[in-house]
């Protein structure tokens, strides 16, 4: 996963204003961007500003492009994972159940999912997951294989799509719900978090900056989309937070969240972590959406 991000620049009305300035004097996205860059804005920082005044999507460059040799461009919006949130809808139709939409944000998209889960499911889960837990790992970036990590202290195990009647009906379930292909998607991962445990906030995204980044596209191309359900509620701790976005999601049983995140990038602000279970025990399972077929 890639590494936390923080900036301390912000995007003002000030700051939009000048971009608007100096597209309305002819000057092309990619020029004021580049402007901004010299003038010492930092470029996740710039692109955010561009893209959220311009009603545009830029390609960012990796960091270890320089200004002097960066050339954006601008490029066409992807398809995405998405719920249909036409006219506000209070409930979501999944197929076998009715969702409550709970919380929306719009950038980025966020969406809080109320009575995803039953309590049968949450308990099914629970069992299937019990006796295959291990120490979580996270995806190495270097290698494209797996490494133990400090900042995830869980124990997990991961479901192979369609595995069981239950893990299919809530795969088929969420693919309604986000308009996205079953076989789009990675298999379930079932996480169980203590009294301490915690996962430290973090990108889903794989970075494209990485060596071992190309391998693990070659299973389904890059993440988009993530959906966590709870299965369990500790009696204090273990929210799911986004630090950029000053959120944090509630760890309640059978609820869920989903996000989405266009482009590999720190810009997308989905950086977000499991904050240190308290007092208790959280179990959440975690969907990963691809932009082609898992396999």
């Amino acid at each position: 996963m890639s590494e936390r991000y923080i900036s301390h620049q912000k995007i003002t009305p000030e700051l939009s204003n000048w971009i608007l300035e100096q597209t309305r004097a002819g000057f092309k996205p990619q020029d004021v961007l580049q402007s901004m860059l010299t003038a010492g804005w930092e470029r996740p920082v710039a692109v955010a500003a561009l893209e959220r005044t311009l009603k545009i999507r830029i390609d960012p460059q990796p960091a270890a492009v320089t200004t002097a040799t960066a050339s954006p461009a601008l490029v066409s919006a992807i398809a995405m994972p998405e719920p249909d949130l036409t006219n506000s809808p209070l409930y979501l139709d999944g197929g076998d159940r009715q969702v409550a939409v709970l919380t929306v944000l719009a950038n980025p998209r966020v969406v809080v999912l109320g009575n995803l889960l039953s309590d049968e499911e949450c308990d099914g889960l629970i069992a299937f997951a019990k006796p295959r837990m291990a120490r979580s790992l996270t995806v190495d970036n270097k290698t494209g294989g797996e490494e133990m990590n400090a900042a995830r202290t869980s124990n997990g195990m991961f479901f192979q799509r369609g595995e069981n009647e239950l893990v299919a009906r809530i795969e088929k379930r969420i693919a309604r719900l986000v308009n996205w292909a079953e076989d789009r998607g990675e298999g379930i991962q079932v996480l169980q978090y203590g009294p301490g445990a915690e996962y430290k906030p973090h990108f889903d995204y794989f970075d494209p900056a990485e060596p071992g980044t190309p391998s693990i596209l070659k299973r389904g191309g890059q993440r988009l989309g993530t959906v966590i359900m709870y299965l369990s509620e500790p009696e204090q701790g273990g929210g799911t937070v986004f630090p950029d976005l000053h959120l944090e999601v509630g760890p309640k049983r059978g609820n869920g969240v989903f996000f989405s995140y266009d482009r590999p990038h720190a810009s997308t602000k989905t950086l977000h972590g499991g904050a240190p279970v308290v007092t208790g025990e959280k179990w959440i399972a975690t969907k990963w959406l691809r932009e082609g077929v898992f396999v």
